[in-house]
């Protein structure tokens, strides 16, 4: 005996909350090294296929803020029939302490490799003292 199932359309914010759901499993957090030296911290982030049109990198008091958006270019006039890759967004943010300069990061993508260098405040370096 077969059986009939019947489906129901659900409620808008059922829907909606699944679509978030889903959108979030797509928001990728880049994997992330830190160097520090006497001058500066380098952190470089692996983002594939991200475009520096793409890339957004903010410094906003004492947060640093990474995203980005790797698309799927599709020829003009072609459907894909099946695809398993989908656009990628990444997002990350990193929490800047007081002896770095977060005026002057300098950043540079290079192959899908993010690295910016934060230098520390030279006010705040150790330095050397010449006794005499």
């Amino acid at each position: 005996m077969a059986s009939t199932q019947e489906v129901a359309k659900k409620p808008e914010t059922e829907t909606q909350g699944r679509a978030q759901a889903r959108e979030a499993a797509y928001l990728l957090v880049p994997p992330a090294d830190i160097f520090e030296d006497a001058d500066s911290v380098t952190l470089t982030l692996d983002m594939p296929g991200v475009t520096k049109e793409r890339l957004k990198v903010e410094a906003e008091r004492d947060t640093l803020l990474v995203e980005g958006e790797a698309a799927i270019n599709v020829p003009a006039g072609i459907d894909p029939a099946y695809a398993e890759v989908r656009s990628t967004r990444y997002h990350r943010s990193f929490a800047l302490t007081g002896e770095l300069d977060a005026e002057r990061i300098e950043a540079s993508l290079r192959d899908g490799v993010l690295s910016l260098r934060i230098p520390k405040r030279a006010e705040l370096k150790p330095r050397r003292i010449e006794v005499r």
